[in-house]
């Protein structure tokens, strides 16, 4: 029995600390190649109305009625106020009785100095009397004018006091309750702003200006690229818009300039809200602007999983004949959420690791293999 147990013990595996050597860490690699991308650069920007009016009183006078709903699209000639009106029609009257004493006055004048003037040919006329008929009418002729410039201002006042909307947009909340005395001193009554088109104001560093610039120089300019928004929600907004204005003056403190663009800002749908449609921009609402070429450019691109970073710049992993790895110093160019462009450190054709990353470093061979798809971006509205 003991030849058995011998035989046992020999056939079972041997355990302990022996290991079996393991073989080079497997590594998903791409090619670096030219692909055709959009160049996509991003900012901090705000939501502003191209027009923005606040409504304030022209007179005093009590508050009689307010026509319109508050938050609702209204349209430029709105009759939004109505101020107290009979102590301008009274003062419109009175002033229109003054012109016509004048008129009546100035007539007279005018007869009398045309009598003076036929009896100077005659012996019973006299230069002195002329002259005194005359300025008499000149006289009545400047209280007359004097008089109508009065009539134009009481109508004036008159018409303040139906305050109306000067552009079509949406109507704020009123500050100020039916009954309350309103003046040019009360402040303001409430606000409009417009909603279609809208503006994307955002600062730029002066750099990233002469950057985008340059880049497009070449290409026609502002014509050469659209702007797009990213919402707050994370939204890509479905309409785009173009470059429109570029400040004169940079920010002494920041080294910014202001860059503004109008982009569409359509009805959602056939939604409303009183009555009024639902847009999807707000005056003052912030936003990512993106600014896109709109032709695609050729470049030298890899994954931007394959980029890495460290106090000294961008850097990538490359992968020579001999299956070695070495680190490698990039320059990146504009790029997109999922690849990125490259304007130094490769050459087109090598090799670069993009999967397995954590497990190489320079100066180790490994067994390259075919990298992961690289995800597609999404698409705008999603």
């Amino acid at each position: 029995m003991r030849w058995v147990a011998t035989l046992l013990a020999a056939a079972l595996p041997v355990t302990g600390h022996a290991q079996i050597p393991s073989g080079p860490p497997a590594v998903g690699v791409v090619r670096a190649e030219k692909k055709a991308i959009t160049e996509t650069s991003e900012f901090v920007g705000r939501i502003q109305a191209t027009d923005r009016v606040a409504l304030v009183a022209r007179v005093t006078a009590f508050l009689e009625q307010r026509l319109f709903t508050e938050g609702t699209e209204i349209n430029k000639g709105d009759l939004l106020y109505v101020l107290e009106q009979p102590p301008f029609q009274a003062d419109l009257v009175a002033k229109q009785a003054t012109v016509q004493q004048m008129q009546a006055q100035l007539a007279n004048a005018t007869i009398a100095y045309n009598r003076a003037t036929s009896l100077l040919k005659t012996p019973a006329g006299q230069q002195s009397t002329v002259d005194d008929s005359r300025a008499t009418m000149l006289s009545d002729a400047a209280q007359l004018q004097n008089a109508q410039a009065q009539v134009q201002q009481s109508q004036i006042n008159l018409n303040y006091t139906e305050i109306r909307a000067p552009i079509s947009g949406k109507i704020g909340r009123t500050s100020v309750t039916i009954g309350n005395v309103v003046s040019p001193s009360s402040g303001v009554l409430t606000t409009i702003v417009s909603q279609d088109p809208m503006y994307a104001v955002f600062p730029v560093a002066l750099r990233a200006e002469l950057d985008l610039r340059d880049r497009y120089a070449d290409k026609g300019g502002v014509n050469a690229v659209v702007i797009k928004l990213r919402l707050p929600n994370g939204k890509i907004y479905g309409q785009t818009g173009k470059l429109t204005f570029i400040d004169n003056t940079v920010s002494a403190t920041t080294d910014t300039i202001i860059l503004r663009g109008t982009i569409p800002n359509p009805p959602i749908g056939a939604g409303t809200m009183n009555g009024s449609p639902v847009r999807e921009l707000t005056d003052g609402e912030f936003v990512t602007v993106l600014i896109e070429g709109i032709q695609p450019v050729e470049v030298l691109a890899i994954p931007r999983a394959a980029v890495l970073s460290d106090q000294q710049g961008d850097y990538v992993y490359t992968v020579d004949a001999q299956n070695k790895v070495a680190q490698t110093r990039i320059t990146v160019g504009q790029s997109t959420p999922t690849m990125a462009s490259i304007t130094g450190g490769l050459t087109e054709g090598e090799t670069v690791v993009v999967d397995g990353i954590q497990r190489v470093r320079p100066g180790i061979q490994v067994a390259p293999g075919p990298a992961s798809p690289t995800p597609t971006a999404p698409k705008a509205g999603q």
